[in-house]
């Protein structure tokens, strides 16, 4: 019977082990983060060849207004919320890469604001 109840030393040597490592996951995605900006280029640069309404966007030497729109599409002086409106019209890579960056940044919101461990 004795083997099924911990003793506190191990307790305390788990507890500390798993701060350890959460201490140390959150201190390299934040130096990765903020020092590598190879991170975001990528995706970028798949925004830039993928995704057809950021090419018709660059061929248009001003940015459209809200209100000069074309009927069925809503265009945004910014170029990611024009994406996020057009959402259903946008290829698979662009969801996936703004499903991901939308997911992360909500995730760090909720989990940041309750004092859970995030970067």
């Amino acid at each position: 019977m004795w083997l099924l109840d911990p003793s506190r030393k191990e307790v305390l040597r788990f507890a500390v082990s798993c701060r350890v490592l959460t201490l140390v996951l959150q201190v390299l995605t934040r130096f990765l983060g903020s020092s590598t900006p190879i991170v975001y280029w990528f995706p970028a640069h798949l925004l830039q060849d993928q995704e057809p309404l950021l090419r018709s966007l660059e061929t248009v030497p001003w940015k459209p207004l809200a209100g000069d729109s074309p009927p069925g599409q809503k265009v945004s002086r910014n170029s990611i919320m024009g994406l996020l409106y057009n959402w259903k019209t946008c290829s698979r890579v662009t969801q996936c890469i703004l499903g991901y960056f939308l997911t992360y940044w909500l995730l760090g919101l909720l989990l940041h604001c309750n004092f859970l461990p995030w970067t």
